[in-house]
């Protein structure tokens, strides 16, 4: 996770919290919302699609911080 020295989140932040579950076979994890393929590509994402899924995982109620 980037946070800044303003105590601010960075919109291209990993939304990991570190309680994975696709590693168990779900399909979406229930730490971070994220599906499976999310997961597995999120080094491999522009910094939009970045924005995307963490912009859609905000209006999910799912992103935690």
């Amino acid at each position: 996770m980037s946070i800044s020295t303003k105590g601010k989140r960075s919109p291209t932040a990993s939304p990991c919290i570190g309680t994975c579950s696709t590693v168990l076979g779900d399909e979406v994890c229930r730490g971070c919302g994220r599906t499976f393929d999310e997961v597995l590509n999120w080094h491999n994402f522009t910094d939009n699609e970045k924005k995307a899924v963490n912009f859609r995982l905000k209006m999910e109620g799912k992103l935690k911080f």
